[in-house]
């Protein structure tokens, strides 16, 4: 054991301020953290919030009521517009907007592919 690190611990303790705890360096500084936080919460938000709309609205409503109101989950797309709108998150929207967008194709294109496999292939 060193003699020097109790040295070490006494004066990172006190660097620290006594206030608040502030963020770690990686999620302050590191300049791909608003980008891939941004990406794949976009990439959630194209997954999960029709699905979590729908399920609601089918619990709430008959199917066919929840299915009359499921265009009103285009609303929900305020949320990435006034994250690029705000200055102080625009780079975090506009990744979360990549990650949307990104999202979408790919799920477009592989159903595109697999209907296509499908039908060509059809016994």
């Amino acid at each position: 054991m060193n003699t020097d690190e109790p040295a070490v611990l006494n004066e990172a303790a006190q660097a620290e301020p006594t206030g608040e705890r502030q963020p770690s360096w990686w999620h302050r500084d590191h300049p791909t953290f608003a980008a891939l936080s941004g990406f794949f919460t976009g990439l959630l938000f194209v997954a999960l919030v029709p699905a979590a709309f729908f399920g609601v609205f089918s619990l709430i409503f008959d199917n066919d009521r929840a299915e009359d109101l499921f265009p009103f989950v285009l609303v929900t797309l305020v949320v990435p517009i006034a994250l690029v709108a705000s200055k102080r998150t625009r780079r975090f929207g506009t990744y979360f907007c990549i990650g949307m967008i990104l999202t979408a194709i790919v799920v477009v294109g592989v159903g595109a592919l697999v209907l296509w496999y499908l039908v060509e292939h059809q016994n």
